[in-house]
């Protein structure tokens, strides 16, 4: 089997990259320039998707899997560097969401004859379990609140705003936008200060082959920076990079992590 990976930035592309290799795919990497952390066999300047469609069709691959993170606000920081076909993407989205515009992007691939299989069965390993992760349970108060959250953090995932919210005493401090989970729990501790708790989970319909939800080292650290002292996933549905790294980060700085 031949795939071709699409990586943005982060750890999620390095470890598809790598279980894939060890099941034997061979694995075609499209890189962006500024954007994409693991060496690329070929890169393309931003916007240029009529670009990539041609090299893969030059190879013989259909199989395509996008991973990593590419940021909501380069969409509009971009605009007149896009090409005629991902201009089509754009125009065929009814709105500008992440989600929306990349499924119209996959549904354009697929009409023109490339398929996206999920990413799952390379990364199950990276699934978040229930219960605690950290060898110490959040405090009462933690547990509180991310009870409480959840099922907002869920809902505005769904929604398609964000897939992180930061509460504090059965408040919502912040929700993750267009700026991302960094910039969103910085944000929290200039409102509120220390004692925040993140929640990060899928949408109730997660598509993973589109956006998914992923924490790791540099969540840890964010929390750290505003004095946190929880993290909430979802268990099954979020993904944990590096997690031996990140427990043991997270020990060292006091922080709970907790499946929920």
């Amino acid at each position: 089997m031949k795939l071709c990976l699409v990586a943005g930035s982060g750890e999620l592309p390095k470890v598809f990259f790598k279980k894939a290799k060890e099941m034997g795919v061979e694995v075609f990497v499209a890189g962006v320039k500024g954007i994409t952390d693991i060496p690329a066999d070929e890169y393309f300047p931003l916007g240029k998707l009529g670009r990539l469609v041609k090299s893969l069709q030059n190879r013989n691959i259909e199989n395509i899997v996008l991973l990593g993170k590419f940021e909501h606000s380069l969409i509009f920081s971009h605009l007149l560097t896009l090409d005629e076909l991902a201009l089509k993407v754009l125009h065929k989205a009814k709105d500008k969401k992440p989600h929306t515009i990349v499924k119209t992007l996959i549904e354009e691939l697929e009409s023109i004859g490339f398929q996206f299989p999920d990413p799952r069965p390379y990364l199950q390993e990276l699934l978040a379990p229930a219960g605690k992760l950290t060898s110490f349970e959040p405090s009462e108060e933690a547990l509180e609140d991310g009870l409480w959250g959840f099922p907002i953090a869920k809902e505005i995932a769904s929604l398609d705003i964000g897939q992180t919210i930061v509460v504090k005493e059965k408040a919502v401090v912040s929700v993750e936008a267009m700026e991302g989970t960094q910039k969103a729990i910085e944000r929290a501790g200039e409102l509120a200060g220390r004692s925040c708790r993140v929640i990060k989970t899928a949408r109730k319909t997660q598509d993973y082959r589109i956006d998914v939800p992923t924490v790791g080292i540099k969540t840890v650290e964010a929390i750290r920076k505003i004095r946190g002292d929880a993290l909430f996933v979802e268990a099954g549905k979020v993904y944990i990079l590096e997690r031996e790294k990140t427990v043991k980060l997270a020990e060292r700085y006091g922080i709970a992590i907790y499946g929920l």
